[in-house]
């Protein structure tokens, strides 16, 4: 489906069934939609933000301090997250905490989703400046633990899914589905990005930068000396 299609699609589909108040959307995440495609290079304009490893890996995990933002429009939108699989596949398994502000405020929720199902929505708690971690593992052919803490909030959840799935990528993301994001204080910072235990900066991993607005760009900075670490910013 091309970006611009698949971005009407959710939009129609989150406007037609918003959940009740302090609920996020219904919007779906899911794969990595672009205009161009040269691996281990900059990615312009598409729907994913962060850094994406090829390869058919088993494990993905990273962490992040959930930012304060400032709502700007009721269609701004997103999630930092981490998962498997959906850039040059048609599945993902992921989660993360997604940040609504269809209400006029920003709500923020943690999910998971095996797509192309629909995300799945805890009730517990999220607030700005939470450290949050989330882990995606491959546990059997296609069967997945996915596991996501709030260590400031003192809670975790864990699920295991199945899904024939591709095997394709391990990515740390942040995506809007409508291409709309809030004001964000001071970036997205990831920390302890590894994929089969090993440090982001050892996977050979590719940048993208992600649309906002169709007039503003969120990209990732350099990995950090650690190897781990990096961050998002708006230009």
């Amino acid at each position: 489906m091309s970006k611009t299609l698949r971005v009407l699609t959710v939009v129609a589909a989150a406007a037609a069934s918003l959940a009740v108040s302090g609920t996020a959307h219904a919007a779906v995440f899911g794969a990595h939609v672009f205009d161009v495609q040269s691996h281990g290079h900059q990615f312009s304009g598409g729907n994913w933000g962060g850094y994406v490893s090829f390869g058919s890996f088993t494990t993905a995990t990273a962490s992040w301090t959930e930012p304060s933002v400032t709502c700007t429009s009721t269609d701004d939108l997103f999630a930092p997250w981490v998962g498997i699989d959906g850039d040059g596949s048609s599945t993902v398994e992921q989660t993360g905490v997604a940040t609504d502000c269809s209400s006029g405020r920003p709500v923020y929720q943690a999910w998971y989703e095996m797509y192309p199902a629909a995300p799945v929505y805890y009730s517990n708690s999220v607030s700005a400046g939470d450290h949050i971690t989330a882990t995606v593992t491959r546990t059997a052919t296609n069967t997945y633990r996915l596991d996501i803490s709030d260590t400031t909030k003192g809670w975790s959840k864990t699920i295991t899914k199945s899904l024939t799935s591709k095997h394709a990528s391990a990515e740390a993301i942040i995506e809007s589905p409508t291409d709309s994001y809030p004001s964000i204080s001071g970036g997205i910072k990831f920390t302890g990005v590894k994929f089969n235990g090993t440090n982001l900066a050892s996977t050979s991993p590719s940048g993208l930068d992600a649309d906002d607005k169709g007039s503003y760009t969120w990209s990732p900075g350099a990995v950090g000396s650690d190897g781990q670490s990096f961050t998002m910013t708006r230009h």
